[in-house]
């Protein structure tokens, strides 16, 4: 009888601790291949998000100077003016130049929204003003250097805790130094109040390192030579400036921290951007990259260990080929099962990557979908109304009302093709061609689209073609948003005993005023009048057929295109309208105005 030596005491056997270490090693390696992936995806999203801020830097920025810019050439504009300039000159004229001069400079604070317009001779007399009557403290800097003979400019803030920005423009002598000074002194509160949401911080710090402009109310005047953030650490990456900081609950941290200097105002834009996202699909790549490695280590491990094993069988299967063939066989089909589970399981992963590529396609095409049956819904009403007619027609052997009937249809399938082709550019923000447009026709032709649902809603139309005005647009574009307001308003009517649309054309000036265009109804206003041009905001029922939010929304956008604007507001009972006090909204929608060659109008 022979004894097999125990496989504690075998010495083919290795000792368990190498086993460990490697096992440790490959944890390592792991982990380290995880920090590098890491690392590498998070330097790129810093490029990324670096460009996304110094672009939202560089808007903001523009923003602000574009703004300031205004007050800067009013200045500038006011010196210049002969009622200023000649009460600048000659101080002491009569009463009737002073009113002059002050009804000038109230009349561009109004209009400009200048907190207050002055004229202020060399030894600090205010001559004329608008608003305030004497001259700010912190104005006395620019003031000086007006009277240098340069444009000044200064920003303080007043007894009130609000923030100012002054321009000083002289006003000379023929021939000789400046006499006065214009001064006009802005409130940047409204500027502010003007300027869209921003995810990031976005603050204008002056020389002293205060924060004079801010979209963060928190941020407003804070700060000083250490800065206007209590940073706790800061670290440099790649380039890029990160910062961490305890300024409060709405200001990111960690953060990505990008300057821009602005030397035409004197102030530098700062922008705080929110890492978190960043740092969170880092670290979702990084632990993906890991459990990747981690499942080809194991894999590696095992199989290096099995190989092991499998070499220690054969070596003592020389003197028990016959006892060990049996479990041999065990191993071999262990292992073989082992391969095709694995090799199942890598098919799911496949099949589930490509159901959810497929999921991502039918979310897109749905969203197309929905956006498209939107817009395309009031044609297709008129071609089937269109439709109808003309074989009502033909049912009286009228062939040319009919005709008519199919031709019109004819023209409506060809706008669908040019509605469709501005909804996908729309979509992919593609530019459109944008020329002149004649809006009466525009109005006319969406209400030839629309006159069936109003007259079948029992709605009173306020319209009364008058003479071409002509902006600058594009005409299926336009169609589409007053076919919109139009809709919009019949329906918003649907329970108002006084059902009324009123449509009025302002024509403007060309680089001047707007030319506007009004739809205005006698329904019960606008709830929520900031978010009526959110996407998917609607205020009809659910599973109405044409209740899904898209329409302003996309009629924003095409106005904006236009560089024009849309605006909703609701309608005080105030009496002003021409068929009396009624309530309902009222949407405004602003354009440019185009140059028109009268030679060619008339021929046309």
């Amino acid at each position: 009888m022979t004894t097999e030596p125990s496989p504690a005491l075998d010495p083919a056997t290795p000792p368990a601790h190498p086993r460990l270490s490697l096992a440790l090693g490959m944890f390592v390696a792991v982990v380290a291949f995880g920090l590098l992936v890491f690392g590498l995806s998070f330097r790129a999203g810093l490029d990324q998000a670096s460009a996304r801020g110094a672009s939202d830097l560089a808007l903001a920025s523009d923003r602000l100077t574009t703004g300031l810019q205004r007050y800067r050439e009013l200045a500038v504009f006011l010196s210049d003016h002969p009622t200023v300039w000649a009460r600048a000159l000659s101080p002491d004229q009569s009463a009737d130049v002073a009113r002059a001069t002050t009804n000038v400079l109230q009349n561009l604070a109004d209009k400009t929204g200048a907190h207050s317009l002055m004229l202020v001779a060399r030894d600090g007399t205010v001559l004329a003003a608008a608003g305030e009557q004497t001259l700010p403290k912190g104005a006395q800097a620019a003031f000086n250097r007006a009277m240098s003979g340069a444009l000044g400019v200064a920003h303080f803030v007043d007894t009130d805790q609000q923030r100012r920005y002054v321009f000083a423009a002289p006003v000379f002598d023929p021939g000789g130094p400046a006499r006065a000074a214009v001064i006009v002194n802005v409130n940047i509160g409204l500027l502010e109040w003007g300027w869209p949401t921003e995810p990031s911080a976005i603050y204008f710090t002056d020389d002293y390192g205060v924060v004079f402009v801010s979209n963060r109310s928190e941020l407003v005047l804070r700060g000083g030579l250490a800065g206007p953030m209590p940073v706790t650490a800061r670290r440099q990456i790649s380039g890029h400036d990160l910062w961490m900081h305890e300024a409060g609950p709405y200001i990111p941290s960690p953060a990505l921290h990008i300057t821009r200097p602005l030397p035409v105002i004197g102030l530098e834009a700062e922008l705080l951007m929110d890492l978190k996202p960043v740092i969170a699909l880092s670290s979702l790549q990084a632990g993906m990259a890991a459990a990747l490695a981690l499942v080809f280590a194991t894999f590696w491990f095992f199989a290096r260990e099995r190989r092991r094993t499998l070499a220690e069988a054969n070596t003592r299967l020389e003197a028990r080929v016959a006892t060990r063939t049996q479990a041999l066989e065990i191993a071999n089909r262990d292992l073989t099962r082992e391969v095709t589970e694995r090799l199942e399981a890598e098919a799911r992963l496949k099949r589930v990557q490509a159901d959810l590529v497929q999921a991502g396609k039918l979310s897109a095409l749905g969203e197309m979908s929905a956006g498209i049956s939107h817009e395309l819904n009031q044609p297709l009403m008129a071609i089937r109304s269109f439709a109808e007619n003309a074989q009502a027609f033909l049912e009286r052997d009228n062939a040319a009302k009919a005709a008519e009937n199919l031709g019109r249809i004819s023209e409506l399938a060809r706008r669908m093709g040019r509605i469709i082709k501005n909804l996908r550019a729309f979509a992919r923000q593609e530019s459109e061609t944008i020329t002149n447009v004649e809006l009466t026709a525009v109005v006319e032709a969406a209400l030839e689209m629309t006159m069936g649902k109003v007259a079948r809603a029992g709605v009173t139309l306020d319209w009364t073609p008058g003479e071409p005005v002509w902006v600058r647009g594009g005409e299926v574009r336009l169609q589409q948003v007053v076919m919109n307001l139009l809709s919009n308003a019949v329906d918003a009517m649907s329970d108002s005993p006084d059902k009324r649309i009123e449509i009025r054309i302002f024509a403007g000036q060309e680089g001047g005023t707007p030319t506007r265009l009004t739809v205005a109804d006698t329904g019960p206003g606008i709830a929520e009048p900031d978010k009526i041009f959110d996407p998917f905001y609607t205020t009809k029922e659910v599973g109405a057929s044409e209740g899904m939010g898209l329409g302003l929304s996309i009629s924003y956008g095409l106005i904006q295109s236009f560089g024009g604007r849309i605006r909703g507001a609701n309608r005080a009972k105030d009496g002003q309208s021409p068929k009396g006090a009624i309530s309902g909204a009222i949407f405004t929608i602003e354009l440019i105005p185009a140059r028109i060659d009268r030679t060619q109008e008339t021929s046309e």
